[in-house]
């Protein structure tokens, strides 16, 4: 069995990082930048830079960004609005850049080390031999999904794999608007429609996985099916993250300046 008990615990604590930095209050007198000093607006090179960045997301119909700064993240966008939509061609090219980035490789081999100190799927053994095993596999199951679910599906059914961000609302309305596109997403022409791609999608990648090339002892319906809901729970986390990401890169430059 995957070592989704570790990719739950990480999410899990980015969520939470994410959240407390988000809504973080400034701590009692403390003088604001309004307070200390007359209101200033934003430097001009600073507001070309982000409107740069929006319209060549706009124009490309996909995003350069990438959770903190390290994770891909190329199929979210905070304005969806005027973008165009993606051709079958695009959304395999984009999944293709964002599974085989250089960042998945230490991201993988972190996943394959902790399952290695967990002895899951024992039937991979330990060792150098079983560690190649285990890294080998995770990578391979979240390529897999990442295709069915960001690609495959989505240009069979004319779905749009992407996330277009809320930014409106409160903390609760707007964790409500990401859960929900786990089971509502955008047709290629812009109307709302079960997600298919992702439920299925996760489901069919889970089947491939579990009886290829994982141990035998692991091919069963019950472990699948566990597969399956791991990787939608583990989806829906990241959604979550994906929705505050703005907010707290924001934060994060602010107080770097």
């Amino acid at each position: 069995m995957k070592s989704s008990f570790a990719r739950f615990l990480l999410a899990g604590s980015i969520l939470y990082s994410l959240i407390s930095a988000a809504q973080q209050p400034q701590p009692a007198g403390a003088s604001s930048p309004q307070q200390s000093q007359p209101a200033t607006p934003t430097p001009p090179a600073q507001n070309k830079d982000d409107k740069d960045k929006k319209d060549k997301d706009q124009a490309s119909g996909t995003s350069n960004d990438r959770l903190f700064y390290a994770l891909p993240n190329f199929l979210t966008l905070e304005n969806g609005a005027q973008v165009p939509p993606l051709t079958a061609r695009g959304k395999f090219k984009v999944v293709a850049r964002s599974s085989f980035d250089y960042v998945q490789v230490p991201w993988y081999g972190f996943l394959a080390g902790v399952s290695q100190a967990e002895n899951s799927e024992p039937g991979y053994g330990q060792g150098a031999e079983g560690y190649g095993k285990r890294f080998g596999a995770a990578y391979a199951d979240g390529t897999i999904e990442n295709f069915m679910t960001g690609a495959i599906l989505p240009s069979l059914l004319h779905q749009d794999p992407r996330f277009f961000q809320s930014s409106e609302g409160g903390f609760a309305r707007r964790t409500g608007y990401a859960v929900s596109r786990i089971f509502i997403t955008r047709t290629d022409s812009g109307h709302s429609q079960f997600n298919f791609s992702e439920i299925f999608g996760s489901a069919l990648s889970a089947g491939i996985s579990t009886y290829s090339y994982h141990p035998r002892e692991d091919k069963t319906l019950a472990n699948t099916a566990s597969v399956w809901g791991s990787e939608v729970g583990y989806d829906t986390i990241t959604i979550v993250v994906k929705e505050f990401w703005p907010d707290i890169r924001r934060k994060l430059s602010k107080n770097k300046k």
